[in-house]
């Protein structure tokens, strides 16, 4: 018997999905399943009506030209997450989504791109790539990822990262931080998928978007996460030692 049903929203998944970003949906549902819970998945697209029930949203990564193809939809769609976000609705943008859900992204060419403002970061667009494997240090333990971006994001005074960079460039490769992260809302440049190598904070997100769906505390099942931890563990070790 299921424990409930929990409803996952995935933003754009054609236009800002292009590195591998949908893997983090199907992981986060079929983690759903395997602990004893029904995921329902909307993929929202620009111009349709957001789902009334939304209790984990997430977000991809892509090039300038689908940012600017989601700007208008987001702009009208972000009142909603707005609300979801104060009401404490866990929030996974990655890339290109964690970019736009800040105050600004201004292109390479200086073109100004509002956000959200759902973090109190700003990102600039450089000609030189940020490119390779990152691991973090982050109130979930160590957390591994693939970062392939050209935005520089910085954040603002009291906001606080996703995690400290060990190894990899971060936010802009200079100031050690890596994402941001506001109550339940996270932004971060790690591809990988993130979270098929991360189970921690999968189960995180889960245990924050499974009260709000049911009214009942995250009762996790018994997953075997072995092979999981394995590969985050040797990326660890053969970056940081």
């Amino acid at each position: 018997m299921s424990k409930g049903e929990v409803h996952v929203v995935h933003l754009y998944p054609r236009e800002m999905s292009i590195y591998g970003d949908l893997g983090n949906t199907r992981a986060l549902s079929t983690r759903l399943t395997r602990h004893g819970y029904t995921p329902v998945v909307h993929n929202h697209h620009p111009g349709a009506v957001f789902p009334e029930q939304a209790h984990l949203v997430l977000g991809g990564g892509g090039q300038d030209s689908g940012q600017a193809r989601v700007e208008a939809d987001l702009e009208a769609i972000g009142p909603r997450l707005t609300e979801l976000a104060a009401g404490g609705t866990p929030m996974l943008m990655i890339c290109g989504m964690y970019q736009l859900f800040g105050n600004a992204f201004v292109t390479v060419d200086g073109k100004r791109l509002p956000g959200l403002g759902l973090l109190d970061v700003t990102t600039q667009g450089n000609p030189k790539r940020m490119i390779g494997p990152v691991v973090m240090s982050t109130d979930f333990g160590d957390v591994v990822g693939y970062e392939n971006h050209s935005g520089s994001t910085r954040l603002a005074g009291g906001q606080a990262a996703f995690g400290r960079v060990r190894s990899g460039f971060g936010n802009n490769g200079e100031d050690g931080t890596e994402g941001a992260r506001t109550g339940n809302v996270f932004g971060t440049y790690l591809h990988g998928p993130i979270i098929p190598a991360n189970p921690r904070f999968a189960d995180a997100l889960l245990a924050y978007a499974v009260p709000l769906a049911t009214g009942a505390a995250f009762r996790p099942g018994e997953l075997d996460d072995t092979f999981a931890d394995e590969a985050r563990t040797r990326q660890v070790a053969r970056l940081v030692g």
